[in-house]
């Protein structure tokens, strides 16, 4: 498998050197070599012994830089050690093939890269659609057999906007379940660490590695479920692929005996003044940013500096204010949502655009920037867990069905995914 993978990695007319930052040929095939050695003697260490997966460029690995997907920390210490996903992954068995691109510092849902290139979207290739981001090189690294699961980061919908737009499965469990030590931070109030593969079984396999708790999934019937859609803010402006595919894949879930239910949930409609100036992003990545943005900022992505210089003018009263917003608003929502098995919406509400027509008019990138954010973001700013399902029928654009519960509901929500998976692929 890992000769496999390397091959596809390494292949001129593939997307290898775009999806890629590092590749580690030896360190893998040492890794590979272990594995094979512990499966002859019966000694695997986890499910995933001996499984090829990437890492997104933002997870320390010892003795080597963590760039984040950009030119200026090139040069920055060497990591100390390992960050604990890799340990983890490691003790589990693993094979680390290599780290992954992203949007520059994670900051953007739609994985253009400058520095390194955009890998292509694997649906449609000749028209080079964008991935989704931030964690682009990690959904392509899936699709492409490049790897057999990828661990990326989700501050605002990072792992399921890319799972979404090229047709995969991208898991963001509840944020404090999975450490974060050693991962270049975005916003530490809305960082995760999450997991991207073809189907539920493999994120929870994925999960069960890198998370100190495992989950145990449970047999669901959908006889017994009940769904709630909100209708505030997640359904606006859907393009006709995406409203046809969630339409059906409604359908089909209330056919296999769901019960679903359309909620107002109006309290989605704040959002947009909580976080007005820039929210915990802005305000959290400029902390981080300003001494390196004072000595390299022509370095940086315009389009990615220009959103963290927006937490310039904020400050602690302006953070206190947003830790009560959230507080608050945590509470209302959950007590309305409470009484459902999951949250259903779309994972975002218009299929891949071309990398080409988002690179060349910078208005159209902040506005199908925030757009792509815009569903997935909310479950960050609910501090709950998600994943992104694909829901499109057979040969038609990747759209993704977001399930989304509330915090530390995440062994509840993926038993409930892979009962919904079975049911949608037998559609």
């Amino acid at each position: 498998m890992t000769e496999r993978v390397l091959a596809n990695i390494n292949a001129a007319e593939g997307e290898g050197a775009r999806a890629f930052t590092q590749v580690y040929e030896h360190w893998a095939r040492e890794q590979a070599a272990a594995s094979t050695q512990r499966r002859a003697a019966g000694e695997t260490l986890s499910a995933i012994d001996g499984v090829p997966v990437s890492i997104k460029d933002l997870f320390d690995v010892q003795g080597e830089a963590t760039t984040g997907g950009s030119r200026v920390l090139a040069d920055a210490p060497a990591a100390e050690a390992h960050a604990d996903i890799v340990t983890r992954l490691l003790a589990a068995g693993a094979v680390i093939v290599g780290k992954t691109n992203m949007t520059e510092f994670a900051y953007s849902g739609l994985g253009i890269n400058p520095h390194y290139g955009t890998p292509a979207n694997p649906w449609d290739r000749a028209a080079r659609r964008i991935p989704g981001g931030s964690s682009s090189g990690a959904a392509v690294s899936v699709s492409d057999e490049m790897s057999f699961g990828a661990v990326g980061s989700d501050t605002g919908g990072s792992v399921r906007i890319p799972a979404a737009f090229c047709g995969l499965t991208g898991f963001k469990p509840t944020a404090r379940r999975i450490s974060l030590s050693g991962v270049l931070p975005l916003s530490a109030s809305l960082d995760s660490v999450g997991t991207i593969a073809r189907d539920v079984a493999s994120c929870v396999a994925l999960d069960a590695a890198i998370a100190g708790n495992p989950l145990s999934l449970t047999v669901k019937h959908l006889a017994d479920a009940h769904f709630a859609i909100p209708q505030t803010l997640v359904l606006d402006g859907l393009d006709a692929e995406v409203s046809a595919a969630f339409a059906q894949a409604i359908a089909t879930l209330k056919q296999g005996g769901a019960q679903i239910t359309e909620i107002p949930l109006e309290e989605l409609a704040e959002l947009a003044s909580i976080n007005a100036t820039g929210g915990f992003t802005a305000l959290e990545s400029w902390a981080w940013h300003k001494p390196l943005i004072a000595e390299r900022a022509e370095g940086y992505d315009p389009r990615v500096v220009s959103r963290i210089r927006r937490g310039e003018p904020l400050g602690e009263s302006d953070r206190q204010q947003l830790v009560s917003q959230r507080a608050d608003w945590q509470q209302r929502v959950g007590s309305k949502i409470q009484q459902y098995d999951a949250l259903l919406m779309p994972t975002v509400p218009f299929i891949a655009p071309t990398i080409a027509e988002l690179e060349a008019d910078e208005a159209t990138y902040f506005r199908v920037n925030g757009a792509a954010l815009r569903n997935p973001s909310v479950i960050n700013f609910l501090d709950g867990c998600a994943v992104s399902l694909p829901c499109q029928a057979e040969g038609q654009a990747p759209v993704g069905l977001m399930v989304a519960a509330l915090p530390m509901q995440d062994e509840t929500l993926m038993s409930w995914a892979l009962e919904m998976e079975r049911c949608l692929k037998a559609r």
